[in-house]
């Protein structure tokens, strides 16, 4: 079923390679962090979906704003995602997860749940090496943001000196 969903996003984002890209890569580090953190199959099964599908609102916001900012994506995103999932037959529990998680992605307080946590994580992996953020900010997000042993790990080996962490 995860096949279907990742070729259903790449139709879905036919045409822009970079979105396309950006959501294979954060897919990439929320399935290896959750296999490092151990995650249970229902889990890890959530947080794969939603790492396919976290951006979904942004063709909505762009659609209907000119702009997709990240609380418009949130806006826009879960209503998006639960017609896809839906139209996939992805069981209900699951989408009603991954859909909160669409609708939280850019929301950093009151992370609740490994899966919520993670793809948070992976999505600012990718996102700190696409936006070419400074070190300073690598670094604030690394101390702020990231809270398990394998997404500190990633970060502090793609980005920061060790002795600075």
């Amino acid at each position: 079923m995860e096949d279907k969903l990742f070729m259903e996003m790449i139709r879905y984002y036919s045409g822009d390679a970079k979105r396309i890209q950006h959501f294979v890569k954060v897919h990439a580090f929320a399935k290896l962090i959750g296999e490092m953190e151990q995650l249970d199959e229902k889990t890890m099964k959530i947080l794969e979906t939603a790492a396919y599908v976290h951006d979904i609102g942004i063709k909505s916001a762009e659609s209907k704003y000119g702009k997709c900012n990240g609380k418009l994506q949130e806006q826009e995103g879960p209503s998006v995602a639960r017609e896809m999932l839906v139209k996939l037959g992805f069981e209900d529990k699951i989408t009603e997860r991954v859909c909160y998680l669409v609708g939280h992605h850019h929301t950093y307080t009151n992370i609740e749940g490994m899966d919520y946590q993670i793809l948070v994580e992976a999505d600012f992996l990718v996102n700190l090496y696409e936006d070419h953020l400074n070190m300073e900010t690598v670094n604030s997000v690394y101390h702020k943001i990231f809270r398990t042993e394998s997404g500190k790990q990633i970060c502090k080996t793609m980005f920061l000196n060790p002795a600075d962490s």
